[in-house]
């Protein structure tokens, strides 16, 4: 079975549909699968559900995803750096569900593990726990929260084979490989496809089973989201 893709918009095509949910990995800018992203615009479908800890920027990330109003929900933990999505989602044009940063990692885990609820102490007591169960446990309350499973999880990895073995490279780990193992059908874009062998086998951290599609994007952008400099010495 040939999982290799010859493009980003390959992959996707015949598989996107629009009402869709999709996972997107990623922390700010960071590990996210812009190539894939980019694709998704291009193709133009509607209504989509996404599943990710934020929208990317204004005009990066899944940002160009609402610039185009292809989002209609997002199932996020932090949005603060995304201007468009507060005006969309204060005008009621994008729906928001809003989730606790721990949270959100453990209900994707718990879909890829097929955990369908779980119980957690975090948002007791606030709005996040208005309309769930709330059940004690040893005299303290805690409230259910349920697994996500998309449709599609959209992913980025710094190394991978072609069997759909997956290396993540520092930070750029984060929500990817729990989303890789979440989801109906996973496709991954990486930035050095390899012959399967060549990967030590005990870095792969998200084995090939867990992979369908795959997309060799060799000179991704690596963007930065808050550029700190300071001044130049006299």
């Amino acid at each position: 079975m040939n999982k290799v893709y010859p493009s980003a918009i390959a992959a996707l095509e015949g598989v996107l549909k629009d009402d869709m949910m999709l996972m997107s990995g990623g922390f700010g800018l960071c590990g996210n699968p812009e190539a894939l992203i980019e694709a998704v615009r291009s193709l133009g479908n509607k209504g989509l559900t996404f599943v990710s800890n934020n929208a990317g920027v204004d005009g990066a990330g899944l940002g160009i995803l609402l610039e185009t109003r292809q989002i209609a929900k997002m199932i996020s933990s932090y949005v603060g750096e995304n201007k468009l999505f507060a005006q969309q989602f204060l005008s009621g044009e994008l729906k928001l569900e809003f989730n606790p940063q721990g949270t959100l990692a453990e209900r994707i885990r718990a879909g890829g593990a097929g955990i369908p609820a779980f119980f957690t102490k975090t948002g007791v007591g606030t709005l996040i726990a208005e309309g769930k169960e709330v059940r004690a446990f040893n005299g303290e309350d805690y409230v259910m929260e349920t697994g996500l499973v998309a449709d599609i999880a959209l992913i980025h990895a710094w190394k991978g084979d072609t069997e759909g073995n997956l290396v993540y490279r520092k930070t750029a780990r984060n929500f990817n490989p729990m989303m890789a193992t979440a989801a109906k059908l996973t496709i991954v874009e990486v930035e050095h496809l390899v012959q399967p062998g060549e990967l030590e086998a005990d870095a792969i951290i998200t084995p090939g089973i867990f992979v369908q599609r795959i997309v060799h994007v060799p000179a991704g952008e690596k963007r930065i989201e808050q550029r700190t400099t300071r001044k130049r010495a006299a």
